[in-house]
C-alpha cells in the first residue's frame, strides 16, 4: 500500500514485489485513500509508503481501523495507532530504553518554559524542533541554541495548528558518523544501513518535498547498537512485529540512542541488502498462512 504522492518513489517496492512473485504470491500496489479499493479481497495489507499520513492522521487511522476489520493489517492496528505519534519516545524512555532526550510542547503549553528546561539540562550547541506527528523530516529544523526568537517562531504555528511539538538536542555525531538504521523482519535482525545527516544547517527551512533526500549505504552495526536495538524493541508494548526499523544516533559519550522507532511505513532499504526482500516476502506469506490455518 502506498500514497498517490509516493508512486514511483518507494525503492522497496520493486524488490519486494519481485520476491513475492518469485514465491508464487500475487501482490498489488494500492493507494491507501483509494475510495474504490476493496480491502477485504486481500489476504494481507501492508502499509509501505503512506508518507502523507502525518498531514491526515485522523483519516489514516480511520482507514487502518477499516482495513483491520476486514483483513490482516501488518503491522496491526494497535501498533499503527501507537507509532504514528512520536509521544511513544517518551513512553520508551520511561521504560528504560536509550532514547534521544525529548521534551514535548502541547498546544496551549508554554513553549518558552520547555525550551529553557531543555537548554538548562543539555549543553547542546544546536537543537531540533519537529512535530510529534510527522514524517520525512517535514516541518523539522535545526536551530542554534542562542536563536531563541527563531526557535519560538518555528514552534508557534505548529502549536497554533493543534500539533504537539518535540524539542531534542542535535547530536553532532550524525555529521561525521551518520545515523544507523537497523531493520528487523519478524522480530529478527535482518540488515542495517547508514544514513547521512538529513537536516540542513541551523536556520535553514524544512524540506519542501514529501521527504528529505537521503544518502544511504550498507552498514554493519556495532555490538552496542544491536544491544540497544534489542532493548528498545523489548521496551515496546508489543510482543511480535512483522517489521521494524530502529534509527540510532550516538550521543556525546558515544552511546547509541533511539531517534525513531519506525513500525508503520518505514523504508526498509531492501535494495541495499541482498536477500532481505526474500526474507520480508517469506515473513509476510507466513502471516497469510497463519491466518488461513486459524480460519480452517
Amino acid at each position: 500500500m502506498t500514497a498517490r504522492a509516493a508512486r514511483g518513489l518507494d525503492e522497496d517496492m520493486p524488490p519486494l514485489t519481485a520476491a513475492l512473485a518469485a514465491s508464487g504470491a500475487q501482490s498489488q500496489i494500492v493507494d491507501w485513500d483509494d475510495e474504490k479499493a476493496d480491502w477485504a479481497r486481500f489476504d494481507l495489507v501492508v502499509p509501505r509508503s503512506a508518507w502523507d499520513y502525518a498531514e491526515r492522521l485522523p483519516e489514516f487511522l480511520a482507514w487502518a481501523e477499516q482495513v483491520a476489520g476486514v483483513t490482516t493489517l501488518l503491522n496491526p492496528l494497535p501498533v499503527v495507532r501507537w507509532n504514528t505519534d512520536k509521544h511513544y519516545l517518551g513512553e520508551l524512555a520511561r521504560a528504560g530504553a536509550p532514547v534521544v532526550p525529548t521534551r514535548y510542547v502541547e498546544p496551549g503549553g508554554d513553549a518558552g518554559r520547555t525550551l529553557d528546561e531543555l537548554l538548562a539540562a543539555d549543553a547542546c550547541r544546536e537543537l531540533v524542533v519537529k512535530p510529534a506527528v510527522g514524517a520525512g523530516s517535514r516541518d523539522a529544523r535545526r536551530h542554534a541554541r542562542v536563536d531563541r526568537a527563531e526557535i519560538l517562531e518555528h514552534i508557534a504555528p505548529l502549536l497554533a495548528a493543534g500539533r504537539s511539538v518535540m524539542l531534542q538536542p542535535y547530536l553532532e555525531s550524525v555529521d561525521s558518523s551518520g545515523e544507523t538504521a537497523l531493520m528487523y523482519i519478524d522480530g529478527r535482525f535482518s540488515h542495517a544501513i547508514r544514513k547521512g545527516a538529513l537536516l540542513p544547517a541551523a536556520g535553514a527551512p524544512s524540506t519542501p518535498g514529501l521527504f528529505a533526500p537521503e544518502e544511504i549505504v550498507a552498514r554493519t552495526p556495532g555490538a552496542d547498537e544491536l544491544a540497544a536495538a534489542e532493548r528498545i524493541l523489548g521496551a515496546a508494548p508489543f510482543e511480535q512485529l512483522a517489521y521494524a526499523r530502529v534509527d540510532l544516533l550516538r550521543d556525546p559519550e558515544g552511546a547509541p540512542r533511539l531517534l525513531e522507532l519506525e513500525l508503520t511505513e518505514p523504508s526498509l532499504f531492501l535494495a541495499h541488502a541482498p536477500g532481505s526482500a526474500g526474507r520480508f516476502a517469506a515473513a509476510l506469506l507466513e502471516y497469510v498462512r497463519h491466518r488461513t490455518r486459524k480460519e480452517q
